[in-house]
């Protein structure tokens, strides 16, 4: 039987930072946006993930280019996509810092979430 190591709070920060992201992605994917509702949806998303627990900044951004150019013209909306945020997420979990990211990367054509930076607190 091998020996596990323990979870460290760093790996609790990193989890935790994902599943925010994650979550967001899923949560908000396919929402109505139109360019009068945009503000209203970015403090909605931000609002909805900054109550959840050890997050201690986020950051939304949605662009307003893209939503433009898929906007319905019927309708005059169109569904938000995840290659139209751009997020920054701070976490704080235990002594743990985490910087982490939502954005869209051309090159990969994906919205990729990544961690941007890792610090502790002494």
């Amino acid at each position: 039987m091998s020996k596990t190591n323990s979870i460290t709070e760093r790996d609790n920060a990193l989890f935790e930072a994902g599943i925010k992201l994650g979550a967001l992605y899923h949560q908000f994917s396919g929402s109505p946006v139109n360019l009068k509702t945009v503000d209203s949806l970015e403090k909605a998303i931000a609002e909805s993930i900054s109550v959840q627990p050890y997050v201690k900044s986020i950051t939304v951004s949605i662009d307003r280019g893209m939503i433009r150019s898929k906007l319905n013209s019927e309708f005059g909306y169109c569904e938000l996509e995840g290659r139209m945020l751009d997020v920054n997420l701070t976490m704080k979990y235990e002594n743990v810092i985490v910087n982490a990211s939502l954005k869209f990367n051309r090159e990969l054509d994906y919205p990729l979430m990544k961690i941007e930076e890792i610090s502790n607190i002494q």
